[in-house]
């Protein structure tokens, strides 16, 4: 838990009394590689906030395609958010790449610690205003950029990831071809 009192005091001082209180709203969970936190169509209970593993959100459409909307590290948040937050039935699945540990927090746990304490209004409102920003920015990069400009995007925002997430999904993140991504990674090196 001392991870997750780091994670929040960098966006906002908390005492020891308000981190007692505060971790009582979190559940710790192992991970097994390959394990699905979420499936398409369960009922979303949880956000989660990384401590280890790397994981990837994403859905199939209608011809049982897959599109990886984020990947997730260490100190990222994850879930199914328009379920999560509207309490529908997922349309994403949320799959653990590797070994991982993660804290599971409900949406009714989100907004207690909210109204009751409003360092963690503030902390929540902080993480949602930078990954709003991500999106935009990961929007933008997809709807205009090149497939070698989005992959050095990529491998500039998250140079780690580059070589611990299988080529496969990376290909897939970018909405690039396999082999097109093939040809831009042996370029870059």
């Amino acid at each position: 838990m001392n991870r997750l009192r780091e994670h929040i005091q960098d966006i906002t001082p908390i005492t020891d009394d308000e981190f007692e209180f505060i971790k009582t709203f979190f559940i710790h969970k192992y991970v097994r590689k390959n394990q699905f936190l979420l499936h398409d169509g369960d009922e979303v209970q949880f956000e989660y906030l990384v401590l280890d593993g790397i994981y990837k959100v994403f859905y199939l459409d209608e011809n049982g395609k897959e599109h990886i909307v984020q990947f997730a590290k260490k100190n990222w948040w994850m879930t199914d958010y328009t379920a999560f937050f509207k309490q529908t039935s997922a349309t994403m699945f949320v799959e653990c790449l590797t070994e991982g540990e993660v804290l599971c927090l409900t949406l009714e746990g989100r907004e207690k610690l909210s109204s009751e304490l409003h360092k963690m209004e503030h902390f929540f409102r902080v993480k949602l205003t930078n990954g709003y920003i991500a999106l935009q920015q990961r929007i933008k990069v997809l709807l205009s950029s090149t497939p070698l400009q989005r992959y050095e995007e990529f491998s500039k925002l998250y140079p780690d990831l580059v070589h611990l997430i299988p080529k496969k999904y990376i290909a897939e993140y970018l909405g690039v071809s396999r082999e097109t991504l093939s040809r831009l990674y042996a370029n870059d090196k």
